[in-house]
């Protein structure tokens, strides 16, 4: 099993913008409140099977989730199921937004009334 290794967003950006399939393990709450990533794979990190039986294992993977605390369970899961190019990003979606990477913005909040 390789390490997975911990990237930049504007490494990741890269990675993706060269093929490498993104994948987005927040929550839906989460990505409701800060957004989400236009193109970006959504996985349960408790269902991994569910999207990467049908994905290739030296398919390159960037792994973002709220913070890093997230996404290395899920990069080192990947690693130890074979996946031989996988990486995920320092600082989570905040840094890939912050980066000035594609995000949709949240919904803004309804007026209550």
């Amino acid at each position: 099993m390789t390490t997975p290794e911990l990237i930049t967003a504007d490494d990741a950006g890269k990675r993706v913008a060269g093929g490498a399939l993104l994948v987005d393990v927040r929550s839906a709450p989460r990505r409701a409140a800060d957004g989400a990533i236009p193109g970006a794979v959504i996985a349960d990190r408790n269902d991994l099977k569910a999207v990467f039986g049908l994905v290739a294992v030296d398919t390159p993977i960037v792994v973002v989730c709220g913070s890093v605390d997230g996404s290395r369970p899920v990069a080192e899961a990947l690693s130890a199921d074979g996946y031989s190019d996988v990486a995920h990003v320092d600082g989570g979606f905040a840094q890939w937004r912050d980066a000035g990477l594609p995000v949709t913005d949240a919904p803004a909040e309804q007026p209550k009334g």
